[in-house]
């Protein structure tokens, strides 16, 4: 059932119109001046607006105009007694769709509701129909053939076809909310929204309001009503990027979302349901801020259900040369320029170095060279990186003399237990507790030095010595 607010100061004119409304089957709400249609326009899900331009505490071009910022797709009728050639003109500029005057007809009116309706659903398809496309576009960047890309496409095939919780985590710039996109892309919520939000962008006392909402005078500064994230979000999916970084007060209102599905607003008392597919990402280890109190451990249970890891670039090199076809068609694009190729010198360049920022340092490799360039192909002497080796896994000689000095026989797991635990934490004191330079200096993956910290049991403080 459509909704209508009717905004109008003389209360018969207004209970008369929102009589004819009801009787003709629809849902009305009302409101006596401009004050009350913001807040409306706030808290409500609206179809159509009739309002009057004169009123006590404004007019109505402030409600088209809280309109257009509030709920951009609602289609607004000015009813007015006072009717201007000018008038006319301004609120059809400003995006009203109809303009009636005083008397009017009961059915000229309903009709011009009804195209109203129309249109605001019409508004509302295009913008469904936008984002599918923006998300089929942007699942492209995807890029990649090597063994690791490969076994994370099977994964997100899988999982993007169930309800469940994703926890994604890799280094800064693997792309973490391009998988997140394309879980939603291939589930069955891709017509519904795709809202993310980066939980590290908002200070703690605005984080919670973003996400929740909030009722109007929650808060110093909360003049009006606001719908959060998740009502937002609501039959779709909510990406939570940075959630490692949120407060433990935000942590707590999360935990109670996902176990009741429902949210309430900041200064609000009255809880309402959501349906929202969570996704979440961090570059932060979350075991770790568990075991030092800076995260919750049974949201870090309800998190991370269904676990992502997204390899860093320097482990899948192979797939250098396809984003770099992938980057320069984007920079031609975006920059307006002429295609370029990249030449056979410069991919050995890229080949050769470890990208600390990972792809999205490679993207903007690309378009700085781009800029840069002269000609028709990028040359190597455009990617002035550091290509030099880093050290390279150590190479353990046991001469025999020493051999001969170990016990016969010998406990032979437990010797390479000790080995393999001094070798961690001699590695652990080198990078000053740095846990992702620590596993690149052994040479394993970020994940398996996790798991090999939980078995030996070494609590890791960063920068200690």
């Amino acid at each position: 059932m459509s909704k209508i607010l009717v905004v109008d100061d003389e209360p018969n004119m207004r209970r008369i119109l929102a009589s004819n409304l009801r009787q003709d089957g629809y849902q009305v709400v009302e409101a006596d001046g401009v004050g009350q249609a913001r807040q409306a326009l706030g808290e409500e899900t609206l179809d159509a607006i009739i309002t009057d331009q004169k009123m006590r505490d404004g007019q109505g071009l402030e409600v088209l105009a809280s309109a257009r910022e509030l709920a951009p797709a609602v289609s607004v009728v000015f009813l007015t007694a006072f009717a201007t050639v000018e008038l006319a003109v301004e609120s059809m500029r400003q995006g009203a769709f109809d303009f009636i005057t005083k008397p009017f007809l009961p059915e000229v009116l309903l009709a011009a509701v009804k195209r109203a309706i129309e249109r605001t659903a019409l508004l509302r398809e295009n913008a469904r129909l936008r984002d599918t496309v923006v998300r089929l576009e942007g699942s492209s960047e995807i890029r990649g053939n090597s063994p690791a890309l490969r076994e994370l496409r099977v994964k997100i095939a899988r999982v993007a076809a169930t309800n469940a919780t994703v926890f994604i985590s890799g280094e800064t710039g693997t792309g973490k909310e391009l998988v997140a996109r394309e879980i939603h892309r291939r589930s069955a919520r891709a017509t519904k929204p795709f809202i993310a939000v980066n939980c590290a962008a908002f200070p703690e006392s605005l984080l919670e309001s973003e996400l929740f909402g909030h009722e109007r005078g929650a808060f110093t500064g909360a003049d009006r009503a606001r719908t959060g994230l998740f009502e937002a979000a609501h039959e779709g999916t909510l990406f939570l990027d940075e959630a490692g970084d949120m407060s433990l007060a935000a942590q707590g209102r999360l935990l109670r979302v996902l176990t009741d599905s429902q949210v309430t607003r900041l200064g609000s008392t009255r809880p309402r349901k959501v349906d929202v597919r969570l996704v979440v990402a961090t570059n932060r280890d979350l075991a770790e801020r568990v075991r030092a109190g800076l995260f919750r451990e049974d949201l870090y249970y309800r998190l991370v259900v269904v676990p992502l890891q997204i390899p860093p670039l320097r482990q899948r090199r192979e797939d250098i040369p396809e984003l770099c076809e992938l980057f320069l068609a984007q920079a031609a694009r975006d920059l307006k320029m002429a295609p370029r190729r990249i030449s056979a010198d410069a991919i050995r360049v890229l080949m050769n170095y470890d990208f600390p920022g990972n792809v999205r340092e490679l993207r903007n490799l690309i378009e700085r060279a781009y800029i840069l360039s002269t000609g028709a192909e990028i040359a190597a002497e455009n990617f002035p990186v550091a290509t030099e080796p880093g050290p390279g896994p150590v190479t353990f000689v046991l001469p025999e003399q020493i051999a001969q000095l170990v016990p016969d026989p010998l406990e032979l797991r437990g010797l390479l237990n000790e080995l393999e635990r001094a070798l961690i934490e001699r590695a652990l004191k080198t990078t000053g507790g740095a846990q992702a330079a620590a596993a690149r200096r052994l040479g394993i993956t970020r994940s398996d030095l996790s798991y090999k910290l939980y078995k030996y049991g070494i609590r890791v403080t960063p920068n200690s010595s």
